[in-house]
């Protein structure tokens, strides 16, 4: 094992789903808006919005929109194979990667996000924030993928609570 640190972080999960299914939950806007985001737009480097069953390129630019929380995310693709991997930058200053690996009976799917600076605020917004986003975002996943159920709040208007983001497990 790798030592821990403030600049990184793995997250890892089985799901019961054949590759192809999991890869397009995660790089279409179609997919993705199943489980994790009210809304996300793809734009192919030629400026032209994506089609929603499109699977995202390296490239391309996305963003992204939750609910239950007024911000954006925007980022680039910078590597997508189009099967089992795909990297994006991620929170203005770090990357994401999901790799997924046959493992027989299920998908191991494998997150890391790195290149996190390591200021306290990034310590905490970054490594502490979206290290318990992604552990729950991915559970989301599972259940989606495994039960045909989500977890996320997606009802109650947590918008107006200053701390909802540290204080709610499923956001």
């Amino acid at each position: 094992m790798t030592a821990l640190s403030f600049d990184t972080f793995t997250k890892k999960i089985y799901i019961k789903a054949n590759m192809e299914k999991i890869y397009w939950a995660w790089c279409t806007a179609e997919g993705i808006t199943t489980w994790f985001l009210s809304k996300a737009t793809y734009i192919s480097p030629d400026g032209q919005p994506k089609a929603a069953q499109d699977k995202i390129a390296e490239g391309d630019t996305y963003i992204w929109e939750w609910h239950n929380w007024d911000g954006q995310e925007k980022g680039i693709i910078t590597k997508a194979n189009g099967k089992d991997f795909f990297e994006i930058t991620f929170a203005n200053v770090c990357k994401v990667s999901v790799s997924l690996k046959d493992s027989g009976n299920d998908i191991l799917l494998t997150l890391k996000q790195y290149d996190i600076p390591t200021d306290d605020s990034s310590k905490l917004n970054i490594h502490y924030g979206c290290s318990n986003g992604w552990t729950f975002w991915l559970a989301n996943l599972k259940a989606y993928l495994e039960h045909g159920i989500l977890l996320n709040e997606t009802i109650n208007d947590l918008r107006k609570i200053p701390s909802a983001g540290f204080e709610f497990v499923n956001i």
